[in-house]
């Protein structure tokens, strides 16, 4: 597909939503960056890995132990990931460069590939939300159905009582599959991959060497293959659910839209910022608990309105965010509680694979 173009608009809504976010952070005398609240966090989070992992594996605790914290860690990767790498490859973590290229790098020490997460998630997923053929968080073709626009199979019909299973495996895939196949087809669905630098190369290769080191190779001698078998089942499941249920909650329900450009033009019917409101929605933000553990994620209008802003601005930006979008008249999708997106999430499935 060629890349498509957003349309543009005499009285920008887009225009005006910067100029009243700036003046806020002006008025206020705040950075958009995060603050010491983020950075106690990330601290919190970075000393339960490494405590849970070293328990785990160099201490070995008795079975319901080992279990319970098997299920931590996957929380705390996920946590890590949502909270500390996630602003860190928006460049929002810090002020400073080189702090926030250290959070982004933090993925890398979970499994996954920075660089790859750039181009997949900045580049393509930010710019072209739920758009067919582009957005690759919407391919996951053939196991599901995301789309009106993609083909329908049959077993699509039970796709909203499988998808438990298929979201649990994503870490797994995410590790040991997806990034090797975007590393060596150099492409992200189909799209291009951006050219990689010599250290790049470098970067893919060495942290893929400690990955396995370290979640397969040290874990096995020191636990023995059965153990860390049942072991990294359980973290990584719960791990990937988690990531994958918090993603598709913001673009995947009965609200959002899945809008294609047209034919002939190749242009989307809306501007970026109104496409953007279109195709996603919040979930529980009134939920600190949630808040606290996903990053800000169920904020993620504000998030794909102002991806470089921290997670932490985002309740108070959310306010100005959906006054704006009530004076235009453009839609502010929320669900007031995480069971109801899940309800939506499922009932869209159910849609999607019976329409």
């Amino acid at each position: 597909m060629v890349t498509p173009k957003f349309s543009n608009s005499a009285q920008s809504f887009h225009a005006e939503l910067k100029k009243r976010i700036n003046n806020y952070f002006e008025e206020r005398g705040k950075s958009t960056t995060g603050n010491m609240t983020l950075y106690t966090k990330a601290i919190i989070l970075l000393i339960a890995f490494v405590f849970v992992y070293v328990h785990l594996v160099f201490f070995t605790p008795v079975i319901w132990l080992a279990v319970l914290e098997c299920v931590a860690l996957g929380g705390i990767v996920a946590a890590i990931g949502f909270n500390v790498m996630h602003d860190g490859a928006h460049g929002s973590f810090s002020k400073y460069k080189w702090i926030n290229r250290l959070a982004a790098l933090s993925l890398n020490i979970l499994g996954g590939n920075h660089f790859m997460w750039n181009v997949k998630h900045n580049v393509i997923h930010h710019a072209y939300t739920n758009v067919d053929g582009i957005d690759d968080d919407i391919n996951i073709q053939p196991w599901m159905r995301m789309s009106t626009t993609q083909k329908k199979y049959s077993f699509h019909k039970y796709q909203h009582l499988y998808f438990w299973l298929l979201y649990s495996l994503l870490y797994i895939l995410w590790i040991f599959v997806l990034d090797y196949t975007k590393y060596f087809r150099s492409k992200i669905g189909s799209m291009p991959l951006k050219k990689m630098k010599v250290a790049d190369h470098i970067t893919f290769w060495s942290f893929k060497v400690v990955n396995l080191a370290l979640y397969v190779g040290i874990p096995i001698y020191m636990v023995g293959f059965q153990t860390w078998l049942i072991g990294f089942l359980i973290f990584s499941t719960l791990a990937g659910f988690i990531i994958s249920i918090v993603f598709q909650l913001a673009h995947t329900v009965e609200h959002t839209a899945f809008p294609m450009p047209d034919a002939e033009t190749g242009r989307l019917e809306d501007e970026w910022a109104v496409h953007q409101l279109k195709t996603t929605a919040n979930f529980a933000t009134n939920n600190k608990v949630v808040n606290w553990l996903v990053g800000g994620l169920n904020f993620q209008v504000e998030h794909h309105l102002f991806p470089k802003i921290s997670h932490v601005h985002y309740p108070a930006i959310s306010k100005i965010i959906r006054n704006t979008c009530i004076e235009y008249g453009i839609p502010y999708i929320e669900y007031p509680k995480t069971r109801y997106a899940i309800a939506s999430h499922v009932s869209f499935l159910k849609q999607m694979g019976r329409a």
